[in-house]
């Protein structure tokens, strides 16, 4: 083989190689934009302090929740942002493939950012200012998936709603998200944003930790699909309980059909910025 073969070999190896660098170079500045213009409409009033008496004409189960996953006195949430390893499925009949991720959310009103990383592409999840959309790009340059309107709206917004655990005091009575009793095991709570309401069913294991959640939630921008989650793993992190561990799922001829199984590997609050 030949000295200019080998250059030309070499040559056309690191096309990809280069591409999916300055693709992730892209994303990574796209997104410290994305996040600083989200935490633009963080709370910058005074901070609230949690008080057991806000919970007296809760649910049982919510009361013991909220017993569990806080303390006294614990300072209103403002912002957040965590990151997580994992694994997903582009769709329910591939396989699983690993994927990293970001996520940064409002607390006292319902707002987000998640981008996920793999290998070959990068995703853009986010509900801000009453509206949803999800981007994904191969390489992070190649628009693939583009999607928002209604559908999205109503998705995005439940996301948040579910992942609300990792912010518990956006779920305290007196802001927008409302708890319904059901059972002694479970309760129904409902948010409302930008006149849109979205509702979940919450279960509570003995302990008092939320580990599952179900709601009606688009699959596309025309089917309404059975939505569900398993939460686990809770631990005590900057004085708040709060799982580490999560999963989503769609459930299809009864059965569930997970796509995305998510371990927790930090999380900030009150850092405004991204990482």
């Amino acid at each position: 083989m030949t000295r200019q073969t080998n250059t030309l070999i070499l040559s056309v190896l690191a096309v990809p190689l280069v591409a999916l660098l300055a693709g992730r170079w892209l994303v990574a500045r796209q997104a410290r934009r994305d996040v600083a213009n989200l935490f633009l409409s963080a709370n910058t009033g005074l901070v609230r302090n949690y008080d057991p008496a806000q919970l007296a004409d809760l649910p049982a189960p919510v009361q013991r929740y909220f017993q569990h996953v806080l303390i006294p006195g614990q300072p209103y949430v403002r912002v957040a942002r965590l990151r997580h390893d994992g694994q997903f499925k582009t769709d329910l009949k591939k396989d699983w493939i690993a994927i990293r991720g970001e996520e940064y959310f409002l607390a006292g009103t319902p707002g987000y950012l998640w981008i996920g990383t793999t290998s070959w592409f990068s995703a853009c999840d986010q509900y801000v200012a009453g509206r949803g959309s999800l981007t994904a790009r191969l390489l992070g340059v190649l628009p693939v998936v583009r999607g928002s309107g209604p559908s999205y709206d109503q998705g995005e917004l439940l996301r948040w709603l579910a992942e609300a655990v990792w912010l518990p005091t956006s779920l305290l009575p007196g802001g927008q998200a409302i708890w319904s009793p059901i059972d002694n095991d479970s309760a129904t709570l409902t948010l409302t944003d930008h006149d849109q309401t979205v509702s979940c069913l919450m279960t509570f294991n003995g302990q008092g930790e939320i580990v599952r959640y179900q709601a009606q939630r688009y699959s596309d921008e025309t089917h309404i699909k059975t939505w569900t989650g398993q939460l686990s793993d809770y631990r005590q992190l900057h004085g708040m309980r709060v799982p580490t561990r999560a999963g989503a799922a769609w459930v299809i001829d009864g059965e569930e059909k997970p796509y995305a199984r998510f371990t927790l590997r930090d999380i900030e609050y009150d850092q405004p910025y991204a990482y």
